[in-house]
């Protein structure tokens, strides 16, 4: 099945990108997000005619609506936009933790409100929410991203109950070697990393855009927590 069109927010660089890239392969449209409209349509033009570039900032949700406006009907939604943030408790950072709550929380939630009357209610149209492994594996300055993290699968339950029969799933990443972020890391950095995965390798960006697609377009699966980890926490 192709010739669907899905909104990826967040899809103008990294994952998202790779995402995006794609779905344009396998025939679907694309509606790619960045903060920033002038990057977003730059990204777009080179993906070609099947990519839209538009602005989108869901830190800032009171403006979702009309970024969303000329957004036609969608038969995806993907949900990856991230920052991050290092906020422990001893040097809490309030504007910092507020900012990154809003952004996943209130932005997702907001972003689907507006959309909802562009998203076919059908369970071929579904909404993917990207969390992240912080959730339950957490670090030293994860606080707000644990939170929110675990957060989004909250989201995620209540969306999919609410919103049948349109699906709804939510896939948190681990450490994705080959991503922009972790492939930028001095040498030696993976390597302990790759040691606590059973195979001795970490999850790349092709496996998590699998997962994607595995969410988005699978009818039988709803309200499903997906990890894409390589199982690095059983090692």
């Amino acid at each position: 099945m192709s010739g669907r069109t899905i909104l990826v927010a967040g899809g103008s660089s990294g994952i998202g990108l790779e995402l995006a890239g794609d779905l344009i392969a396998g025939g679907d449209s694309v509606v790619l997000t960045s903060r920033s409209l002038a990057r977003a349509q730059e990204v777009a033009a080179g993906l070609g005619p099947q990519a839209t570039g538009i602005a989108l900032d869901l830190s800032e949700p009171e403006g979702i609506a009309a970024q969303l406006r000329g957004v036609p009907g969608l038969d995806g939604l993907v949900l990856m936009a991230i920052e991050r943030d290092a906020n422990t408790i001893r040097d809490y950072d309030i504007a910092r933790a507020r900012r990154l709550v809003t952004l996943k929380l209130v932005g997702y939630a907001e972003t689907v409100h507006t959309l909802l009357d562009r998203l076919a209610p059908s369970v071929d149209t579904g909404i993917v929410l990207f969390g992240g492994r912080a959730k339950d594996a957490p670090y030293p300055g994860s606080t707000t991203v644990s939170t929110i993290n675990g957060g989004v699968e909250g989201l995620m339950t209540t969306l999919a109950w609410e919103l049948a029969p349109i699906r709804v799933n939510s896939l948190h990443p681990g450490i994705i070697g080959n991503s922009p972020f972790w492939a930028g890391k001095p040498e030696g950095v993976l390597d302990g990393y790759r040691e606590r995965t059973p195979g001795g390798e970490l999850a790349t960006m092709a496996d998590v855009v699998d997962a994607t697609k595995f969410l988005l377009f699978n009818r039988g699966v709803s309200a499903h927590t997906l990890y894409v980890d390589r199982g690095w926490r059983i090692a």
